[in-house]
C-alpha cells in the first residue's frame, strides 16, 4: 500500500536549490500522486467496451462449491453436506439453499463450474486468481510476494492501463490487505509487480461501518489546516516560476494537470463525496448490511459510480471469536459457521450489489466478478470441516456484457474434479480485460521497459453477449 499523503515537507523563508528541487519532487506536503497520475496517462488504446468498470468481491479463505454453485444432491451425505437446494430464475439450475436471494437473479449471472488452479495454499492458489499465473512452485503457503512471482494482479495492470479520472485514481483494494499472518505478510500478486510501484493498486485499509468513517489519506492532516493548503500552493507557484531547475521533458510538463488532480483529492470534491457513506440513505446501508463487508461492497459501487475503474473487496470480519476466526477457512464447523453467518451476510451483499446495480442502470456497464482463491474439499474432516480444493471449483460473473442466465462448465459427481470446460485463472482474467476493452495481447512493460501481454488467457466466449 502507498499513502495519498506523504510526509510534509517544513515551510521555509529562504530556499537553496536543493530545496526547489525537493520541493518539486514532494509537491504538497509529501505527495506523490501527481507523478502517479501523470504515469496512468500513458495506457494503451482501448477497443470498444462493454465494462465501464469492475467490481472484484474476493472471497478469501475459499468459496464452498458444494453449498452454493455447484450442490450434489445425490452425492453420499458426507460429501453432499446438511443443505439441500433451491431452485433459481435460470431453468433446471439449482443453488445452495443457503443462497435464497442470489437464486432470484441468477438470469443476470454467468456461474462458471470448473476453474481450476491445482493449487491447495492460500497464497499461491490466490496468486493464480489474482494474476492469472501460476505460482513457482505450487502449493506454498505463506509465499511471499518477489520474483519470479512477481506478475502484476489485475488491479495493478489496470492502474497502468487506464487513466484516472476526477482525482480518483483507476484501483482501488479495500478494506484490507490480502495476508497470510492476521494481515501482516501480504500474499504475492497483490500489488503491481514487475509493473513498479507506482502502478500498485490503492489499497484503503479501513472500516466503512464505523460511524466515524472516512476516506483514509483523503483529508488533511492536522497540522495541515486550509490556510497552510493555501501556502503550499502559492509555494508551488513560486516553483513554477523556478522552472529551469526542471528538465524540459514533456513529462516535467504535464506534472502542473496531475498535481492539480491530487490538491482535489484532497482539498474536497468528487473524491471526498465518494467516500461519503452518510450520502447513502439508511435504507441502503441497511440493504448492505452494517458489516465491514456489507459497507466496503457499498463503498464499491459508490466509487465505480465515481469514477473508479476496478474496486476489488476483500472479506473481512470482526467476529473473531467465531470458529475460523469468522472466516470462510473453514477447516471446523464448516455447516454451522454456513448456515450462522458466512452465506446469510453474503448472501443479503452480493443479491444487494447485484439489484442496486440494477435500480441505478448501472450493471450492464459495470462487470461484477465474484472470485475466491479456491473451493473446498467434497470431504468432511475429522472436525465437520471442509478443506482447502484447488482442483475444481466455482466463480460468477455478472454484468458488463455477460450473458446472465448461463451455467459454464461442470464437475463430477463430488465435485472434486472438472468434467467439462475447464477455465483456468488466465481465461477469467483474459476475460475481465476483454469486457474493459483491452484483449490479452495487450502490451504492458515492466520498469526495464520489457514488453508483456496482459494475459495468456482465452476469453470465455460463452458467456459473453
Amino acid at each position: 500500500m502507498f499513502p495519498i499523503l506523504g510526509n510534509h515537507v517544513p515551510l521555509c523563508d529562504r530556499l537553496t536549490r536543493r530545496e526547489w528541487l525537493r520541493i518539486g519532487g514532494v509537491g504538497l506536503g509529501g505527495l506523490a500522486l501527481p507523478h502517479l497520475l501523470e504515469q496512468q496517462a500513458a495506457g494503451n488504446t482501448r477497443r470498444p467496451s462493454t465494462a465501464k468498470n469492475v467490481i472484484v468481491v474476493f472471497i478469501t479463505g475459499g468459496f464452498p462449491q458444494h453449498e452454493s454453485w455447484d450442490p450434489k444432491p445425490d452425492a453420499p451425505a458426507e460429501i453432499r453436506g446438511a443443505f439441500g437446494t433451491i431452485p433459481t430464475r435460470t431453468p433446471g439450475y439449482f443453488v445452495g439453499e443457503l443462497m435464497p436471494k442470489t437464486a432470484e437473479l441468477t438470469d443476470k449471472i454467468a456461474v462458471i463450474r470448473s476453474v481450476v488452479t491445482g493449487d491447495n495454499a492460500h497464497s499461491t492458489s490466490g496468486y493464480q486468481m489474482l494474476t492469472g499465473v501460476p505460482h513457482a512452485p505450487l502449493n506454498r503457503e505463506n509465499a511471499a510476494p518477489g520474483r519470479p512471482n512477481d506478475w502484476p494482479a489485475v488491479g495493478g495492470i489496470v492502474q497502468a492501463l487506464v487513466p484516472s479520472q476526477g482525482g480518483l485514481p483507476a484501483s482501488v483494494a479495500l478494506p484490507r490487505r490480502i495476508a497470510n499472518n492476521n494481515g501482516q505478510d501480504p500474499w504475492p500478486g497483490t500489488d503491481a509487480g514487475f509493473l513498479g510501484r507506482k502502478h500498485d493498486p490503492w489499497l484503503l485499509e479501513c472500516n466503512p461501518a464505523d460511524e466515524n468513517f472516512a476516506a483514509p489519506g483523503c483529508s488533511l492532516s492536522a497540522d495541515v489546516p486550509p490556510l497552510r493548503l493555501d501556502q503550499r500552493r502559492s509555494l508551488l507557484d513560486q516553483f513554477r516560476a523556478h522552472a529551469e531547475l526542471l528538465d524540459r521533458t514533456a513529462s516535467a510538463a504535464n506534472l502542473d494537470h496531475y498535481r492539480q488532480q491530487a490538491v482535489d483529492l484532497i482539498a474536497g470534491g468528487q473524491a471526498q463525496a465518494a467516500f461519503d457513506l452518510t450520502r447513502e440513505p439508511n435504507a441502503m446501508r441497511d440493504r448492505y448490511g452494517r458489516t465491514i463487508f456489507g459497507q466496503s461492497v457499498l463503498l464499491a459501487r459508490r466509487l465505480v459510480e465515481a469514477g473508479v475503474s476496478l474496486v476489488q473487496v476483500q472479506w473481512a470480519s470482526t467476529e473473531k471469536n467465531r470458529p475460523n476466526g469468522g472466516g470462510w477457512d473453514t477447516h471446523e464447523k464448516h455447516s454451522e459457521s454456513l448456515k450462522g453467518w458466512l452465506m446469510p451476510e453474503f448472501d443479503q451483499v452480493y443479491s444487494a450489489l447485484l439489484t442496486d446495480l440494477i435500480d441505478r442502470g448501472m450493471l450492464d456497464e459495470t462487470l461484477v466478478c465474484l472470485v475466491t482463491e479456491f473451493g473446498h474439499t467434497p470431504k468432511f474432516n475429522a472436525k465437520a470441516g471442509r478443506d482447502h480444493w484447488g482442483r475444481v471449483f466455482s466463480i460468477a460473473l455478472a454484468g458488463g456484457g455477460i450473458r446472465g442466465g448461463v451455467v459454464h462448465g461442470s464437475s463430477d459427481r463430488h465435485a472434486a474434479e472438472p468434467m467439462s470446460d475447464i477455465v483456468r485463472p488466465s481465461d477469467y482474467l483474459a476475460t475481465v480485460f476483454h469486457c474493459l476493452g483491452f484483449e490479452p495481447d495487450t502490451i504492458v512493460h515492466d520498469v526495464q521497459g520489457r514488453p508483456f501481454p496482459i494475459s495468456r488467457g482465452t476469453v470465455i466466449e460463452s458467456i459473453l453477449r
